[in-house]
């Protein structure tokens, strides 16, 4: 129950909040005016009043099933991930189409008909194939609710808890939909000018519903999301913290992991926070003889450090020497230390990628390919790097997430090593530099693919596609801007026919720089200094710049055709 009102409410709150503007006309033209009673039609049949009820049906229909099951039967079959999307793009528009060639329509409409009655066949469709097609293509506003039903879609966590937060999610997103849907057909039924002009309305549905699939193609309701302050964040937030006993961003709360909330994040001191969850999911294990799996059940009697990764995290890679360190300094006294690599690209996923950035940096210990974030969910995690020390019983005492914490935790693991094994002779603490910056004294991660486009200072509109970009002639802080004509890709950006440039203004010590492809890069300074950089095979951060004090700067970086940009990071 508390599951259903958790959905219930997150989904009413996203039903009316700025992302939802983009779906309304058609929901307004399409399952409210059509629906209405007209005038002066002849022989006309009345209009079929479940329309609007219909519309909204196949939207909850479609959207849970995608959301739930979409991720894996796509995972399955070897297909991309957002097909279903494309496919519900092209039948948004077919379906825009049909609305102004009515024998298309019927023809369209023709798989539901038994939705209706015989007498409404004559006239239009039932409206839920648009329905199913406006659910494939509806991306609401992501608040802690839709997160955690997304990660345990793509993760395969679909239990009984889990479908009933997907339904009641869908339905009060449903509700202020239907409320509008109603609302237009009173309004075209309360005005004696629409009342006559049914033709019309269908017409300027099927623009509507045209227009609605070119804008998706073009990300054109993200970028109206952008430019729309979202009025609903303040009670989403407050709907998050007040559910946090039932609902995690990391994943759903579950008898397994439940005693995780006993730790809190960087204590001093040893806590006690049940039964470490288990490692679930693993696409490969590297480090391991014969890439044999680890369980964890079979490490009793062993203090174990779980940190969760990724190799192109520029606050894992300053992270990482810490952890290196420990392995080698108290593997023989009894740690064993667990890498579980969960991508955040989806080139992070690539064994290869990963075995070349565990040799970059010196990794030993075992590896763990998280490609589907199942042990992660399983942890409930959100943060990279994230440690977790686990003692001697299988009991989680110590939770650290991001940077830092580092010399609490080497003391703890010195404790536990001593608990399990009191005989064990201990070396010197380590002492591996703290590298951590002082929070927010760095340019955020900086990422140039449509997806995740994050910090773009521009004037030109920045989404998916190819488009010739101007630098603009005064640029904000922490932002990056291009020159050149250049495709943007869902996960990089690469000059699309000439060189390009991008420029960069930041607040670091270090700025590095996740590149793929083969070329070279010129980096050039504000005072004129330049340099050039190798870039061959697939992505990897490289370093443009490293100063010994952190400061504010500007760079343009050249690069050729051939090259994929990724993201910057700031040390």
């Amino acid at each position: 129950m508390d599951l259903i009102i958790i959905g219930l409410l997150g989904g009413l709150i996203t039903g009316i909040s700025p992302c939802i503007l983009p779906v309304l006309p058609v929901i307004f033209l399409t399952g409210g005016a059509q629906s209405a009673r007209f005038e002066g039609e002849g022989d006309t049949v009345p209009a079929r009043r479940s329309r609007p009820y219909l519309v909204i049906a196949g939207l909850v229909l479609s959207f849970s099933l995608v959301t739930l099951v979409g991720s894996l039967i796509l995972g399955l079959l070897g297909l991309p991930q957002d097909i279903i999307r494309w496919v519900g793009i092209v039948v948004l528009a077919l379906l825009g189409v049909g609305l102004l060639v009515p024998k298309l329509e019927r023809l369209l409409e023709r798989p539901f008909q038994r939705l209706q009655s015989r007498k409404e066949v004559k006239n239009q469709g039932s409206g839920f194939g648009v329905g199913l097609a406006l659910g494939a293509v509806f991306v609401p506003c992501a608040g802690p609710v839709l997160a955690a039903i997304i990660v345990a879609g793509a993760t395969g966590q679909i239990g009984l808890g889990t479908v009933a937060l997907t339904l009641s999610f869908a339905i009060g997103v449903a509700i202020p939909l239907l409320v509008f849907a109603l609302a237009g057909r009173s309004v075209v039924e309360r005005i004696r000018a629409f009342r006559t002009r049914e033709r019309g309305l269908r017409i300027a549905a099927g623009i509507a519903m045209i227009a609605l699939a070119v804008g998706l193609v073009f990300n054109v309701p993200q970028m109206l999301q952008r430019l729309v302050p979202d009025y609903t964040a303040g009670i989403q937030e407050d709907l998050a913290d007040k559910q946090a006993d039932a609902l995690d961003l990391g994943g759903l709360v579950t008898d397994e992991n439940r005693e995780l909330d006993n730790c809190t994040n960087g204590a001093e001191e040893l806590e006690s926070c049940g039964t470490a969850p288990s490692i679930r999911g693993i696409a490969e294990w590297l480090n391991t003889p014969g890439g044999e799996a680890i369980d964890l059940k079979d490490l009793r009697g062993q203090v174990v450090l779980i940190d969760f990764w990724a190799y192109s995290c520029i606050n894992c890679q300053r992270s990482l020497p810490h952890v290196v360190a420990w392995d080698e300094a108290y593997k023989d006294a009894g740690l064993q230390v667990i890498g579980i690599h969960s991508p955040e690209y989806a080139f992070e996923k690539d064994a290869a990628n990963v075995a070349a950035g565990i040799e970059d940096f010196g990794i030993d210990y075992p590896v763990a390919l998280d490609n589907n974030l199942s042990t992660w969910t399983n942890y409930r995690n959100r943060y990279w790097p994230a440690h977790y020390l686990i003692d001697a019983e299988g009991t989680v005492r110590h939770i650290s997430f991001g940077e830092g914490n580092y010399a609490a935790t080497e003391s703890m693991i010195r404790d536990l090593l001593e608990d399990a094994d009191p005989a064990a002779t201990l070396p010197e603490p380590t002492e591996v530099a703290d590298a951590t910056p002082e929070l927010g004294s760095t340019t955020p991660e900086t990422f140039l693919g449509s997806s995740k486009d994050i910090n773009y200072g521009g004037g030109d509109a920045y989404g998916a596609g190819t488009t010739t970009f101007t630098l603009p002639a005064k640029q904000p802080a922490d932002s990056f801007a291009l020159e050149g004509e250049w495709e943007i890709a869902t996960q990089f950006a690469t000059p699309a026919s000439d060189d390009g440039s991008i420029r960069l203004t930041y607040r670091a010590a270090e700025v590095r720089m996740v590149l793929a492809g083969e070329g070279e890069i010129i980096v050039t300074t504000r005072n004129g200094e330049s340099r050039t950089i190798s870039v061959d095979g697939t992505p990897k951060s490289y370093e443009l710049l490293k100063t010994a004090d952190g400061e504010t700067g500007e760079l343009t970086v050249e690069v050729p055709t051939g090259i994929q940009a990724y993201s910057f990071t700031f040390g």
